[in-house]
């Protein structure tokens, strides 16, 4: 089995926003004007690229490369043993106290879940601030202007993913080992 079942389900919203993102990008790109935003900021668009599958599928190939990382994150995570599983023989060659107490992985099961749950959401964040960005890369007419909401509009979902990792991993370090 390559994936634990608490990963793949949390994929699935990963997965049905890839595809969606994938297939959108496919309908749209015959109707692509030849010049297509390659980078907008807070001004707007400020460089612009020949369209390519490349240059339109780049949020879409971020995506995928973003998914098999927090992917391989989030399973790694589940994988490790926990603190809480070491043995606390002082004899024992790999589990000194004070070489355990400096190790980073998680305090129990529960919290490994936790923190491997909550990168997928990430993931899921991250896929949606792309999705936005998309809808101005895939715009029938080159223009310059973009909405003043967009950089907020997709900095946000980001924000919220990355608090919400911050915070599992943070409670995990302030929860007792069991």
């Amino acid at each position: 089995m390559v994936f634990s079942a608490p990963v793949r389900l949390w994929q699935l919203p990963n997965a049905a926003l890839l595809v969606a993102m994938a297939l959108w990008g496919i309908l749209r790109y015959p109707h692509l004007p030849h010049r297509i935003p390659q980078h907008f900021g807070v001004d707007g668009v400020d460089a612009w690229t020949d369209r390519s599958i490349g240059s339109a599928f780049g949020p879409v190939f971020v995506f995928i490369g973003a998914t098999v990382l927090l992917t391989a994150c989030a399973e790694l995570t589940l994988r490790v043993t926990p603190q809480s599983e070491l043995p606390n023989d002082a004899t024992a060659p790999f589990a000194p106290a004070p070489a355990r107490s400096s190790l980073n992985r998680p305090r129990t099961r529960a919290s490994a879940l936790s923190i491997a749950r909550t990168l997928l959401v990430l993931n899921t964040c991250t896929g949606i601030s792309l999705a936005i960005g998309c809808g101005v890369l895939w715009r029938s007419a080159p223009e310059r202007q973009v909405s003043g909401w967009l950089f907020t509009a997709m900095i946000v979902p980001i924000l919220v993913g990355t608090a919400l990792t911050i915070v599992s991993a943070v409670r995990d370090r302030k929860s007792p080992a069991s």
